[in-house]
């Protein structure tokens, strides 16, 4: 069992983030629930990667002085598992927004789908989505999406070690990829829309592995809280 010293000293801590939550809502959850226990003002807790509010999956969550290891997991490469529906997008490249435009599908076949996800393995110039954390001119660019603001945004390079079509049910499409620090999964499914000369959004991801780190090993987030609560 656990102390308070222990998690002082530095706790990694691996959570399986249920679906809508925000990788925030983990971290306060969990720093709540060490104040409250302990009776203490205040105790580091930071994750290692964000992941939307519609993905789940592997969150590392580091507290105490293990928060120093934070920048150090960031850089380890991650498998996910998702599914894209093809023929459609949206604004966000995921289900959080209404679609806003439809696509012809009657030319798109399974060997179609294969070969033009082959073209993403390597590296590549990725542009994130619009509806992302990343700052422009210090402002997130999700704030400046919804105030209509015409934003160009630079492309980053990221690579694709892996990505496997795992199962094709028009307009639905599983994968699987391993891919580095940095790389937008809505921004590849949006990548594939277009190579297919179609559309598409990210309609279901989950985080299975950071690393060596794999999601089966992980807490749900309630198991840990009450974990939690026991060290008292």
């Amino acid at each position: 069992m656990w102390s308070l010293q222990d998690l002082k000293e530095g706790k990694v801590l691996l959570v399986d983030k249920p679906l809508e939550w925000t990788s925030f809502d983990v971290v306060n959850k969990i720093r709540a629930t060490i104040r409250h226990t302990f009776a203490i003002k205040k105790i580091k807790v930071g994750h290692a990667g964000t992941l939307d509010p519609l993905a789940t999956g592997l969150l590392i969550v580091c507290v105490g002085k293990a928060t120093k290891q934070i920048v150090d997991f960031q850089g380890l490469d991650k498998r996910y598992e998702g599914v894209l529906k093809l023929g459609a997008t949206t604004p966000t490249y995921d289900a959080e927004a209404e679609e806003d435009a439809q696509y012809a599908l009657a030319h798109i076949n399974n060997d179609m789908i294969v070969e033009a996800s082959k073209s993403f393995i390597g590296e590549t110039d990725q542009v994130p989505p619009i509806y992302s954390a990343i700052k422009k001119n210090g402002v997130r660019l999700y704030k400046l999406a919804r105030k209509n603001q015409d934003i160009a945004i630079e492309p980053r390079r990221v690579q694709i070690h892996a990505l496997a079509i795992e199962h094709i049910d028009m307009p639905h499409v599983s994968f699987s990829v391993v891919c580095s620090r940095g790389t937008y999964i809505r921004s590849l499914a949006y990548d594939l829309g277009r190579k297919l000369h179609s559309g598409a959004y990210l309609n279901a991801l989950r985080r299975t592995h950071i690393g060596r780190f794999d999601v089966v090993d992980a807490w749900q987030v309630e198991e840990l809280v009450q974990q939690i609560k026991q060290l008292k």
